[in-house]
């Protein structure tokens, strides 16, 4: 096969393993987008994410993660939900965890990817990633004409939205580019003014990750700053805001993956349960769920401020 036709035959296989999108980019080293990774870390914008700041070669340039590299493959997988917590005062999780851990599910399609292109292409080098070692994805997904980094510094595909889990695979394969696409956030400013901790700069297009509600729930070790009191909107993991509000995902549909359906106990466990609830609960509910990350005593740390919030607001009334 030649790149082009190659380049179609790997897109038509990753939605045969449920990718809705899948894009290819030229496997080289992005200057452009290592000097703006480099002024980010110079703000403290990682918070406590230290690991940011290592293999800052390996981010930026993809034959140090595969030798040879010729191609990115950039693949979208969706997660959007239509199903929500019943109880509208229960501690809210991010619409990507309510399901089954993406980096378990995502990682057995992409190795099974990756295999069937090994079967067609022969003995092709290639590694698969999904959240497992330093690459840029969003900014490969960007150059892979998938969608354009929004304001709100998510990928957006202009038929899709923004809810979907993003995953490369790295190949020694030449395989034909796609052209990035045009960014149609226009005036729009919607994330910016709903992001209740000012994460999202004024101008958009840079995230300060260590207001980010998502970091404080899941990435800050010690204890929350109490001048986020008033500010969590009552995210107990992660946080949608800045999705909800985009007026691209009105264009989600539902995705069609078993492993990301909900238990029903989670929807319907109500707010003083969440409050009670028991290591052993934790990890039943949570059981082969991303929320494990955080462990049981960073759940119950993120409820205890959301409880001594709620107390403070009612002083406040």
């Amino acid at each position: 096969m030649n790149p082009e036709s190659s380049a179609q035959w790997i897109k038509s296989a990753a939605r045969r393993h449920g990718f809705a999108f899948a894009g290819i980019a030229r496997a080289q080293k992005m200057d452009e987008e290592a000097v703006r990774l480099e002024e980010w870390l110079s703000h403290g914008y990682h918070g406590q994410m230290s690991y940011m700041e290592r293999y800052f070669d390996l981010r930026t340039d993809p034959t140090r993660l595969v030798p040879g590299a010729k191609s990115v493959i950039s693949l979208m997988y969706n997660y959007y939900s239509e199903k929500k917590q019943h109880d509208p005062n229960a501690p809210k999780i991010s619409m990507y965890a309510l399901g089954k851990d993406y980096h378990r599910v995502l990682g057995d399609k992409l190795n099974k990817l990756l295999a069937e292109i090994r079967s067609q292409f022969g003995d092709v080098a290639g590694r698969c990633f999904v959240d497992s070692a330093p690459v840029l994805e969003r900014d490969w997904a960007k150059r892979a004409g998938i969608g354009w980094i929004g304001k709100n510094t998510l990928l957006i595909n202009p038929k899709a939205g923004s809810y979907f889990f993003l995953a490369e695979i790295i190949l020694d394969l030449e395989l034909s580019p796609d052209t990035p696409i045009d960014d149609h956030c226009g005036t729009c400013t919607r994330c910016i003014d709903a992001c209740p901790t000012a994460a999202i700069d004024k101008e958009g297009y840079v995230l300060d990750g260590s207001k980010c509600i998502s970091y404080l729930t899941i990435e800050l070790r010690d204890e929350i700053p109490s001048s986020f009191h008033d500010r969590m909107s009552n995210w107990v993991f992660g946080c949608d805001i800045c999705q909800q509000v985009c007026p691209w995902n009105r264009f989600s549909k539902p995705h069609h993956e078993p492993a990301f359906e909900p238990k029903e106990e989670l929807l319907t466990m109500p707010e003083r349960e969440w409050h009670e609830i028991t290591e052993e609960v934790f990890d039943s509910l949570f059981q082969k769920s991303a929320v494990k990350r955080t462990k049981y005593e960073g759940l119950r740390r993120n409820l205890e401020f959301l409880k001594a919030n709620n107390g403070l607001k009612k002083l406040d009334t």
